[in-house]
């Protein structure tokens, strides 16, 4: 090669020889597409890619000269629909600046409209596509959808995420388009006609991975197409299955140990919930390792509120599955209960209720103990809902139930705690449920209920003897240094 060039590297394209780069149903359009013109087409075919030409912004290379009207596919002989069909292919790699409404309209309305008979010609079945023409939209697609995603608003101000009602939701410019892209991508993988033996061809693992990194937009509209169609590629395509839950594990790392921050991880665990809920059993070492590394330690960010429905919802499903993990799961909560978080804590006391729903005896039994010292502790939270959430617990009939049974362990551990809300808490609700819950205890077993009052007055007793003894320890000391300034 001469001196100053270099062979293009794998990672100059996206595996397809390119650079990195509302409504499910379209709308019925009888307006004629369009297509490169002959001079265009052969400056691309001169390219070295040998491929469509590459997409651009503005109106530098693309000008209304260079395209010409193209028929819809139903005004076309059968004959013709695969020619027709690839060269809506090539028009539609075209990209276009968004950021400026005025700017190539016409252009924008006719790839809109080419995207439109696409959609509508994969979705009636009307015939099926050679395999040539499926390579040729996948690359299209890989063109349109697979780009580089402009910062999160909160990476601007470097503050954390926040709820997505607390701020305007963004919406990407190009989506008019982008949306019909992924109507067709979905509606590709989802026909029939498509053979997952030769689709799996072009929807690869450099595919899977690069519609695991458009997770990360932050419009809502496009994260709900992009779990639809992965949950579809995930059905469709066995082959990949254990690469996409790999590859998901990976997305959770990088967020749980290094940036904290990605706009997607509740609809990935959206996926992985339903695909937790077809595991078959007894449940494989990978799995149960996903479980205690990646859905666990997910527990640790501080944005957990953003995907923490989706997460309960999937750890909740491996403890159903499989009974013997509601230990691993509930000493998994101690290990990242928040101290200084009372929302977020709130938000485990939620989700511990519902992990016990579906915990047995044995298993309950070998976390009571530090477990119920932490709920001791939530109980006399100054936060008011805490205080309360902790206290629902006991309205759950399944929890009271192994309460009653351990009864002689747990009580000792809640008592003092029962007490000082009584005497001290300044929320009524909350001093209302201990009421309740003391009142529980009481009738469960009178005999245990007064040994415990009874250990608990020693205690006061004592402690008020040791603040007496300190007072006058303080005071000794007072005297002494008094003396001796005297002197």
């Amino acid at each position: 090669m001469k001196r100053g060039q270099r062979k293009p590297s794998k990672s100059d394209t996206d595996g397809f020889g390119y650079p990195p780069s509302g409504n499910r149903n379209p709308e019925s359009v009888s307006t004629s597409n369009v297509v490169v013109n002959q001079s265009s087409r052969a400056a691309a075919a001169s390219s070295p890619s040998n491929l469509v030409p590459p997409p651009v912004s503005g109106g530098a290379a693309v000008t209304s000269a260079a395209v010409e009207a193209l028929p819809m596919f139903r005004d076309v002989p059968v004959s013709e629909r695969q020619h027709l069909f690839l060269r809506k292919c090539q028009v539609c790699c075209f990209q276009f600046d968004f950021s400026d409404t005025l700017k190539m309209v016409r252009e924008k309305e006719i790839k809109r409209l080419n995207l439109v008979d696409l959609v509508n010609f994969v979705q009636s079945g009307s015939g099926k596509i050679s395999e040539s023409n499926q390579e040729e939209m996948v690359r299209m697609i890989s063109v349109n959808i697979f780009r580089g995603l402009p910062p999160s608003s909160h990476e601007h101000t470097g503050s954390e995420n926040v709820e997505a009602d607390e701020e305007e939701p963004y919406l990407d410019p190009s989506w008019p388009h982008l949306q019909l892209v992924y109507e067709l991508l979905l509606r590709y993988v989802v026909s029939s006609d498509t053979d997952a033996k030769v689709a799996k061809r072009y929807i690869n693992h450099s595919f899977v991975l690069n519609l695991l990194e458009m997770f990360d937009s932050e419009d809502l509209r496009e994260r709900e197409y992009l779990k639809t169609l992965l949950h579809r590629i995930y059905g469709k395509f066995m082959v990949h299955r254990p690469f996409i839950r790999k590859a998901i594990n990976n997305i959770f790392y990088r967020f749980i140990y290094e940036t904290q921050r990605h706009n997607g991880i509740g609809e990935l665990l959206e996926i992985l919930g339903s695909i937790i809920n077809g595991f078959a059993l007894p449940l494989k070492e990978e799995h149960k390792l996903f479980l205690m590394r990646a859905l666990i330690p997910l527990h640790k960010p501080k944005s957990i509120a953003m995907y923490h429905q989706q997460l309960s919802y999937c750890i909740t499903q491996f403890v159903e599955k499989d009974n013997k993990l509601a230990d691993t799961v509930i000493r998994g909560f101690l290990r990242y209960w928040p101290i200084t978080n009372c929302n977020k804590e709130t938000l485990f006391l939620g989700e511990l209720e519902e992990v016990l729903e579906a915990t047995q005896a044995t298993e309950f039994q070998r976390c009571m103990v530090p477990l119920f010292r932490q709920i001791a502790r939530c109980l006399n939270s100054p936060h008011f809902q805490t205080a309360e959430r902790a206290l629902f617990l006991w309205n759950n009939e399944h929890i009271v139930s192994l309460i009653a049974q351990n009864r002689n362990v747990i009580l000792p551990l809640v008592f003092e705690a029962l007490e000082n809300n009584i005497q001290s808490h300044w929320n009524q609700a909350v001093h209302g449920l201990t009421v309740n819950v003391r009142k529980m205890f009481q009738e469960m077993d009178a005999k245990l209920f007064e040994e415990c009052r009874k250990q608990y007055a020693e205690k006061r007793a004592h402690a008020s003897e040791a603040d007496k003894r300190r007072e006058l320890t303080w005071q000794k000391l007072a005297d002494a240094a008094a003396v001796n300034q005297t002197r």
